[in-house]
């Protein structure tokens, strides 16, 4: 079964399998080459029948060990060959096809529940995320203007691009921040617009550091944050921002998010949403990023977030779409996380390591073999709300000294 299998997939590029006997099965040739050992019998055959989920349980446990190459070599040998492959493929239909017919169930994401699944991943030790994010603990997708950027400028430029899309054109702006993260963006946005933020995160982890940056910054009454779910948000908004948190809300509660920004925006105001997506269509959550890292996630195509947005009183009045972006940024991720391993080990074990390994590796390889892309949608409600062209953007966007820092100098000129 595993060799039929492999044997189907792997056309580019040359992968070997030791068994567990120590035998050899070689399947594809050529560059690049990578080789695999699996420890015992059942290994073989759990792989074989589950191949998306099982690949990252037994690397995750020691039974798949990668003998030339690494994880990121092999997961991306196999991820190009299956983005080669004709879509309607019986294969594919097995791995894929039927994950989205359960879809809905796995994204079933009332409040309860969405706090059960942030707290999941966003509740880990600060420490992790200290090994491998830049200092603002930005986790999300950076932007490169310069390929050549750090990940720190990189993060601060991504800021700088969505500030700039939100048209902080006079200060004491209400501005809400859905999915605050660790308060980066709302206390540039407090700090350096002048603006009135309210973050908002189900994570206490999250909300306990955001709350002591703000004190330590002095933007405690400017800046505010609060634990609760973006359905129980009251009040209104001249701005509405959300980076990462969309991939959270689950495709049956899309026309829900929206009527309630639509609710939550004042009648001349922006919102700017940025997210995970795909570019090739509706499809489902990997079983073993839905299982280990992302309960309830899942990375929408436009297809599936334009229609609602249109029925909910929002205009879209511009998209952008960020292709290679978040691969750089994975990419660093990971060689920090590399870098540290020793020290996530001492507060996790071994198997924690080999999963984010993993699940970075496997990301990244996603963001370039496999059509994900982020998305950044602006809406309003009024279509004379922003300047005629795009042009603001970009002048914005050089103008602002963003540094993602708890210290930061402020603007030179408000007129900017």
């Amino acid at each position: 079964m595993l060799s039929n299998l492999l044997n189907s997939v792997v056309r580019h590029g040359q992968l070997t399998v030791i068994l567990p006997d120590n035998s050899r099965r070689t399947y594809g040739r050529g560059a690049p080459e990578v080789a695999v050992k699996l420890h015992d019998n059942r290994a073989v055959f759990e792989l074989a029948l589950r191949p998306d989920l099982k690949l990252g349980e037994l690397y995750m446990d020691g039974r798949l060990t990668v003998e030339e190459g690494d994880i990121t070599a092999l997961l991306d040998l196999l991820m190009t060959n299956l983005a080669q492959r004709d879509s309607s493929s019986v294969m594919l239909f097995l791995t894929r096809g039927w994950r989205r017919l359960i879809r809905r169930f796995a994204q079933f994401n009332p409040a309860p529940r969405s706090r059960a699944h942030v707290h999941h991943h966003y509740d880990l030790s600060g420490r992790l995320y200290d090994m491998f994010l830049d200092k603002d603990r930005q986790y999300s997708c950076a932007y490169f203007p310069d390929p050549s950027a750090t990940l720190e400028e990189a993060q601060i430029a991504k800021k700088r691009h969505i500030a700039a899309k939100l048209n902080l054109d006079r200060e004491n702006l209400s501005v809400l921040d859905i999915g605050c993260g660790w308060g980066g963006m709302a206390l540039d946005l407090a700090r350096d617009a002048g603006a009135r933020v309210t973050g908002v995160t189900l994570s206490d982890e999250q909300i306990a550091i955001a709350r002591a940056r703000a004190a330590k910054a002095g933007l405690s009454e400017r800046c505010k944050f609060e634990l609760i779910d973006y359905r129980a948000i009251p009040g209104r908004f001249d701005r509405i921002v959300s980076v990462g948190m969309f991939e959270h809300v689950g495709v049956a509660y899309y026309p829900a998010f929206f009527k309630k920004v639509s609710a939550l925006l004042s009648d001349d105001g922006v919102g700017v949403l940025h997210f995970i997506g795909r570019s090739d269509g509706p499809g489902a959550t990997n079983p073993w990023i839905a299982k280990y890292i992302f309960p309830g996630g899942y990375t929408p195509a436009l297809s599936e977030v334009l229609p609602v947005i249109e029925h909910s009183g929002l205009m879209v009045s511009d998209v952008e779409v960020l292709r290679l972006h978040y691969a750089e940024t994975l990419k660093e991720w990971r060689r920090r996380f590399r870098a540290n391993w020793a020290e996530v080990a001492k507060v996790y074990d071994e198997r924690f390591c080999r999963m984010w390994e993993f699940y970075l590796a496997g990301s990244e390889m996603a963001f370039r073999r496999e059509g994900l892309v982020v998305f950044q949608i602006q809406m309003i409600k009024r279509p004379d709300a922003l300047p005629l062209t795009r042009d603001y953007i970009y002048e914005r966007e050089r103008s602002m000294l963003f540094s993602g820092v708890d210290r930061m100098p402020r603007r030179s000129s408000r007129a900017a």
